[in-house]
């Protein structure tokens, strides 16, 4: 009877001992996360200067001329690329547009409130659109159809699904990833003059084609970040939420495929040291090299998928 009951024990013992790190962790979470960083390790078994798993699929949504579907650990992030015939203004006649929104609907964090728009959502819209065109990822001339008269608006549309941080390194990953996979789509100019997208049997419209077949869009050096959070002598890189509720100094480093530095943003905390910025400067072009090599095999995968 004695050896049947101490298995159960056993369960017990171990349950309640977990039950006591969590309220420990809720607790005292910045306690909790020190423990951890004096071991060089975080909460969630990663090392400080390891970044989460990385997915890409691309072509998520069918009705978009460009998608991806990332995921970053636990956040996720839904990509879309739509293309409309614009007028192109009088001072750039020869250049298109990109309209950059970033949406955080309340099913991505129980901190977005319905009714309420997320302080953060038009910060990033801003951020992705200065980085997507001073990078020199998109040159806005490939997206001129007519000069001085029809051009594409690009409008690219990025959906937090589930927010569990680095949000705009995330965002920044889907956004790259849905222009690698947009499919620039054919166009006529009707009796009219008026400039539309092809629909359907392109072979059959009876108007002449401005483009004579589908392409890619030519993408210049594709930025890439790394969100770092510094406490005390530790960087972590890519925090999660729980990391950065607990940690006020970030940095965030944007490097182009050339490892250029495109931009360094530091939100929040006390002065760094150059020192420090140098370790995320570093630890940011490593990351952009094994980003670069999970996005080329998601376009080898899909490519091979379209074969098949």
């Amino acid at each position: 009877m004695a050896a049947e009951t101490e298995p159960a024990a056993a369960a017990a013992s171990g349950l309640a001992g977990e039950m006591e790190v969590e309220a420990y962790r809720r607790l005292f979470p910045l306690a909790f996360l020190e423990r951890h960083l004096g071991e060089s390790v975080r909460p969630d078994a990663r090392r400080l200067s390891e970044a989460r798993p990385t997915t890409v699929a691309l072509g998520a949504v069918s009705s978009a001329h460009g998608s991806a579907l990332i995921r970053l650990g636990d956040t996720a992030m839904l990509a879309s690329v739509k293309l409309e015939v614009m007028s192109p203004p009088a001072e750039s006649p020869d250049e298109g547009s990109v309209a950059v929104e970033f949406h955080m609907p309340p099913i991505c964090s129980p901190l977005v409130r319905p009714g309420r728009p997320a302080d953060v959502a038009p910060v990033i819209s801003k951020a992705l659109e200065d980085v997507l065109i001073s990078s020199g990822m998109l040159d806005l001339k490939e997206l001129c159809l007519i000069s001085g008269k029809a051009s594409w608006l690009a409008y690219l549309d990025i959906y937090c699904l589930n927010a569990d941080g680095s949000l705009f390194d995330a965002a920044l990953i889907s956004a790259v990833a849905a222009f690698t996979h947009l499919e620039i789509p054919l166009v006529s100019v009707g009796d009219d003059g008026r400039v539309f997208t092809v629909g359907g049997n392109e072979g059959k419209t009876k108007f002449e084609l401005v483009n004579r077949e589908k392409r890619k869009l030519i993408l210049g050096d594709i930025p890439f970040s790394l969100t770092c959070a510094l406490h005390k002598d530790s960087i972590l890189a890519d925090p999660t939420s729980e990391e950065e509720s607990i940690i006020e100094t970030y940095v965030t480093v944007v490097v182009d495929s050339s490892d250029r530095i495109v931009s360094i943003q530091k939100l929040g905390g006390a002065v760094i040291s150059m020192a420090a910025i140098k370790e995320c400067v570093s630890l940011a072009k490593e990351r952009r090299r094994k980003l670069r090599e999970i996005l080329t095999d998601s376009v080898e995968a899909m490519e091979v998928d379209q074969t098949d």
